[in-house]
């Protein structure tokens, strides 16, 4: 395990990143961690608890998935997928609102859900799953409506500046969506052995999580046909995180979360979206080792 973390901190580094992980063993419990405990903002990793929330409230009965909710155009939250970049009214039920959050992580589709449920709702789930470090601040329009007003007038065009990033409530874990690495590696065991609801909900939420359309980060450390990746990722300026179970075909389960920083301000960084998946094998191969 010590080279591991070894390997794993020289592929942060080579990426530019400071890097937060930790990888569990489904089954037999081991696991690694580099900086497992330290708070990270969330971003859109936080739509994790939200679905895992409205699973659980349909299995109790409080929530029917098939319910249809209407979508109008006016007041959707603003996002490049999904609802948040279409342009007409729409009606989809709760479940397939879902879908859209997760596999092209639309913004306007969450917060209609969070709009149903509300956020405290989503806060006594992960208190009660055992999530002690994991808080649900802000819908995603409103943390958005921080990152804007922290800005400044020049908008977006001012996120260029490293000195603007620095002042954004939004990268602040202690105002913010907030979680650690090994409080999503919990959550991710908890719907893979069928803890946080039963069986039917629990594969559910894993189809769901299966269709996630970004390859990009972790599912980029393992190209293998006979390995399945599920997960979630999460972006905000500076900020790369994805969370996820990566699946052998020898039956071998592993969570893993990995939330990344970066001094740079530019959008497209490459290194440092792939280095979640170099980091992830790494810490998997590790766990796999006899």
């Amino acid at each position: 395990m010590t080279d591991a973390l070894a390997r794993i901190h020289a592929a942060f580094a080579d990426a530019g990143v400071s890097g937060r992980l930790h990888a569990l063993d489904l089954d037999s419990g081991a696991q690694l961690d580099a900086g497992a405990d330290q708070p990270v903002c969330t971003a859109s990793v936080h739509k994790l608890c939200l679905l895992v929330t409205l699973y659980e409230q349909a299995a109790v009965g409080l929530l029917d998935l098939t319910e249809q909710v209407e979508c109008p155009p006016q007041g959707r939250t603003a996002g490049p997928t999904g609802l948040g970049a279409m342009l007409d009214a729409a009606r989809l039920s709760v479940r397939d609102l879902a879908f859209l959050m997760m596999s092209v992580s639309d913004n306007a589709a969450a917060d209609l859900l969070l709009g149903r449920i509300g956020l405290e709702a989503v806060n006594r789930t992960t208190a009660r799953l055992g999530l002690t470090h994991t808080y649900a601040v802000h819908t995603f329009g409103e943390l958005f409506t921080t990152i804007r007003e922290d800005a400044g007038p020049e908008g977006a065009r001012a996120l260029a500046d490293p000195l603007v990033v620095t002042r954004l409530r939004a990268l602040d874990p202690a105002r913010t969506n907030r979680s650690t690495p090994r409080d999503m590696t919990r959550l991710l065991a908890a719907v893979w052995r069928d803890e946080a609801f039963p069986p039917e909900y629990g594969a559910a939420v894993r189809r769901v999580l299966g269709l996630q359309v970004w390859p990009h980060r972790l599912a980029s450390g393992f190209p293998f046909d006979d390995v399945h990746v599920a997960g979630k990722t999460g972006s905000l300026p500076t900020v790369r995180n994805e969370v996820g179970v990566v699946e052998y075909p020898d039956g071998g389960r592993y969570a893993v979360a990995v939330f990344t920083r970066t001094a740079r301000t530019s959008a497209l960084l490459p290194a440092a979206d792939a280095v979640i998946g170099t980091a992830a094998r790494l810490a998997v191969d590790a766990l796999r080792a006899p």
